[in-house]
């Protein structure tokens, strides 16, 4: 047993020297079981010391003794020990007060729980809830005030419960809401103030209501319309103030009247 602390302590001093972080193991209360049986290692794998790689190595290893460091002082211990720690003993941490935490209870939690972390103020927590809660539960999220919150919902709020975030303010999460709108429905966001959304309404709205779009103010709208509209809708491109869309208009009609 001396040999094997005589090596353990020449083992510290070299993880010194390179400024891994390495606990005082002779003072440690797993010195006699788990140490001796390889289940931890200093500068390796260790709850002593402030390294999250050595700390998750530490709980990988002792899968065990992670309920024992949920309620510890160090946040680190607490989130990384959530990630091992059986499910059931986890409710407790939904309202830990460091949000990394609770990033950790939102990814594993049961979905019954996810509730209790609508509202919670860090916004990634309320992504990871975004993303795992039913589709038919997301509403509350839909006026999240984060727009990264609410582009997650847009991706996955059922189709027919998308009206409600067509006017939403931010550009990115209205993106999301013209590639998933019913086509029936591409028509009320014709006007949108940006370019690249009715750019989507141009390319999927059925070609009957592309009439909305032919005095559109960009360019590309109208190209776009130019390539698809009905023929009886083209004249009405004839003197755009862009050639490209004028020469693309007079082709279709002259091959349609060839």
């Amino acid at each position: 047993m001396e040999r094997f602390y005589g090596n353990l302590m020449m083992l510290m001093t070299s993880r010194e020297i390179d400024a891994t972080p390495v606990a005082n193991c002779t003072q440690c209360s797993y010195r006699h079981n788990r140490l001796t049986a390889n289940q931890c290692q200093p500068g390796e794998a260790c709850v002593r010391v402030k390294s999250g790689r050595q700390i998750d190595k530490f709980f990988r290893n002792n899968i065990d003794l992670s309920v024992d460091y949920l309620h510890d002082e160090f946040w680190e211990i607490r989130a990384i020990a959530a990630r091992y720690a059986p499910i059931e003993c986890l409710h407790e941490l939904l309202q830990d007060p460091d949000e990394t935490v609770r990033r950790v209870v939102a990814y594993r939690a049961p979905i019954e729980w996810l509730d209790q972390l609508i509202y919670d103020n860090d916004r990634e927590v309320r992504i990871t809830v975004a993303d795992r809660l039913p589709a038919t539960r997301l509403e509350a999220l839909a006026v999240d005030p984060d727009y990264l919150v609410r582009a997650y919902v847009a991706r996955r709020l059922p189709k027919g419960r998308l009206f409600r975030m067509l006017y939403d303010k931010d550009r990115q999460v209205r993106k999301e809401v013209v590639a998933r709108l019913p086509e029936v429905s591409l028509g009320l966001m014709a006007d949108d103030p940006e370019p690249e959304i009715r750019r989507v309404v141009a390319e999927r709205i059925d070609e009957e209501s592309l009439i909305l779009l032919v005095n559109d103010p960009d360019w590309v709208v109208r190209y776009i319309v130019a390539q698809r509209a009905p023929l009886e809708i083209l004249p009405r491109l004839q003197r755009d103030p862009e050639a490209d869309i004028v020469e693309l208009v007079s082709q279709r009609l002259n091959s349609s009247s060839g």
